[in-house]
């Protein structure tokens, strides 16, 4: 299919459906709801992305776990990672997947163990209601969140009751540590230095 004012956007859908789409909007499915993404990012979106990405990449290098960015197909399920009636579909801004079993040639199935989502204007809402519940439910360890115009840093620790704790609201000035990558720092007033 690649029209999609022919679909239905109160109906479920699943990974399947979502296989078979060809449209020119990018979309990802939240528990089995479609969401459109916002158009291009904007400059200072993507300069993040490019720094936090490559920090976490010259990081990484030489090590097991892998980091890649949007678009790139997170497909969640609670029940089993392998499960072929995937409803969750999403394309994080970064996620670091520390497990090579979770990868196949279309993304990654299951949890990542870190999700960075850099805030654009018109999506936070989704950002920060729907994909939390939904990364909090599949276990990702961490969930980080940038806001390029705010100048801060929020991230999301999964506790050992499965329940996010959040941190300190950190910005310009703060250096952000995690212990899924022990070692790895990264400087918030170069994340915001666009």
């Amino acid at each position: 299919m690649n029209n999609i004012s022919k679909l239905d956007l109160n109906k479920s859908y699943s990974y399947a459906d979502y296989l078979t789409w060809r449209f020119q909007e990018r979309l990802e499915l939240i528990k089995g709801k479609i969401f459109k993404m916002s158009p291009a990012p904007r400059v200072r979106h993507q300069a993040i992305s490019m720094y936090v990405g490559n920090q976490l990449y010259n990081f990484l290098s030489g090590k097991d776990c892998k980091v890649f960015t949007a678009p790139f197909d997170v497909r969640l399920t609670k029940k089993n990672v392998k499960n072929e009636l995937v409803k969750t579909v999403v394309q994080p801004d970064i996620c670091v997947i520390c497990d090579p079993d979770k990868l196949d040639e279309l993304g990654c199935v299951g949890a990542p163990d870190i999700v960075v989502e850099i805030l654009s204007p018109g999506n936070n809402t989704k950002e920060l209601k729907n994909k939390y519940d939904v990364y909090e439910e599949n276990g990702i360890q961490e969930y980080w969140i940038i806001h390029p115009e705010e100048k801060t840093f929020l991230a999301y620790t999964l506790n050992a009751a499965g329940k996010y704790i959040p941190s300190a609201l950190k910005t310009i000035g703060d250096e952000i540590i995690t212990p899924v990558l022990p070692g790895f720092v990264l400087n918030l007033e170069k994340v915001f230095d666009y």
